[in-house]
């Protein structure tokens, strides 16, 4: 546990052990009262500056109060308008709607309707798992492994993540898992796996109705599939007549550079899930992209009372804002280049550390195979005021989430206290450091 700073007294957290659930998590990671918030800054109540590497789990990646939305958002505020609309037709609906398409699907070449599941990305997720099931006829849906795509039943059983899944209390069922990339080391094609297993009769995989997949796995430890392996699947998909879903809830929105991480594979899945960062502002917001011909709904058959948050509709147009030309794009390029040079000299300078660079974009860390390590990495970065939480079914990965509009001093001041952490954790921590 990270220690008050210098002078100051240990945050009072009373209320929150006496009134609120066990559940909790990240508070207790980061264990003090936050306050404020902006940028790529935040402040406790004793008034300590935190560098955020964070992001609200990637659902702040234009920052903290961004001032550009904001000011959208009071703007909107300020008149008579709609918060609460479930999916009657409004001003701010449409604003976004036009602006979506004229912003990101039309110069990608991309046809897609929008869908509004609900506010989270689970929603977005489960709307995408029955549309698939309605549309083929089909039950079983596959999945890969350390794939984490929501915390409802249905997203939860194509989770793999055996804690979060242990927490379901039923059988998750009406799924195959596949191993994702590079998931065997060894050069195996898991894609001639599934190939494999969908030509062979006897290998008890009926045909699924559609495979999801992240194309760089957030929760499951920053593992990112090759453009050659998505191409693959996709082949492997439309040859099988098996739906194609992309969750894009964690990579997306810029995390790995382009608006949706699976551009530069050339894929165009036949469904996408959009949540954390569509809002630009952290509103809860959902999209569920969906190819016309798959558009099969009956009017009211999957809905829910917050499908409709106006806010979030002025908030994710104003964040489209950063996606009229490629200034975005290149700068997280240019940032993530220079966190994976930084990460890979960490590495280097600590060979008993046995840990490698793994993501892309601005969602790298380091994978250690010393138990513990990048648990310990996080706690030092707390004491030191840099917030950054771990990754992978172990949480052997040191993650880093900074927002992609981090400046460069705030960029390299965190990756500093990065380096500073694992040198500590090194040293201060009772690991396990055998040679590799």
């Amino acid at each position: 546990m990270a220690v008050p700073a210098e002078g100051a007294s240990a945050p009072d957290d009373s209320t929150f052990r006496a009134l609120e659930s066990e559940v909790r998590s990240y508070c207790r990671t980061w264990p003090t009262v936050f306050d404020t918030a902006r940028g790529s800054h935040l402040t406790d109540e004793a008034g300590r500056d935190y560098l955020d590497f964070f992001s609200g789990a990637g659902a702040l990646n234009y920052g903290h109060s961004n001032p550009t939305i904001k000011r959208a958002l009071l703007d909107y505020w300020s008149v008579t308008a709609f918060t609460h609309a479930l999916d009657k037709s409004t001003t701010a609906k449409r604003d976004f709607l036009e602006t979506f398409d004229e912003v990101i699907l039309q110069p990608r070449g991309m046809d897609y309707r929008v869908m509004f599941p609900g506010p989270t990305g689970t929603n977005a997720v489960e709307s995408a798992l029955k549309l698939a099931r309605k549309v083929t006829g089909r039950t079983n849906i596959v999945s890969f492994t350390n794939a984490f795509h929501g915390m409802t039943l249905g997203s939860l059983a194509v989770t793999g993540n055996a804690m979060k899944r242990g927490g379901a209390q039923v059988p998750l069922d009406h799924t195959n898992r596949i191993p994702y990339d590079g998931w065997f080391g060894d050069g195996t094609s898991t894609i001639e796996l599934f190939a494999a297993y969908l030509d062979d009769s006897g290998s008890g995989m009926g045909k699924p109705a559609a495979a999801i997949v992240e194309t760089v796995q957030g929760e499951g430890g920053l593992a990112h599939a090759s453009d050659e392996w998505l191409r693959e699947l996709a082949d492997l998909c439309d040859a099988h007549d098996i739906l194609l879903i992309v969750d894009d809830i964690q990579a997306g929105c810029g995390r790995t550079g382009t608006f949706f991480s699976f551009e530069p594979s050339g894929i165009q899945p036949d469904m996408v899930t959009l949540s954390k960062s569509l809002s630009g502002y952290g509103l809860p917001f959902a999209v569920t992209l969906l190819k016309p011909e798959l558009d099969v709904w009956e009017p009211g058959e999957h809905n829910g009372t917050f499908r409709g948050f106006n806010p979030a509709f002025v908030t994710a147009t104003a964040a489209l804002d950063f996606w009229t030309d490629d200034t975005l794009e290149h700068a997280v390029a240019r940032k993530a280049a220079r966190v994976t040079q930084r990460l890979s000299a960490m590495a280097a300078d600590h060979p008993e550390a046995q840990a490698r660079v793994v993501g892309r974009g601005l969602m790298q860390g380091l994978s250690s195979d010393v138990p513990g390590l990048a648990e310990a990495i996080s706690s030092e970065a707390f004491e030191r005021g840099l917030l950054l939480e771990t990754s992978g079914a172990n949480s052997q990965v040191a993650k880093l989430f900074p927002a992609l509009t981090i400046d460069d001093a705030d960029l390299e001041a965190g990756l500093d206290i990065v380096a500073a952490s694992l040198a500590a954790a090194l040293v201060d921590h009772d690991l396990v450091v055998t040679a590799s």
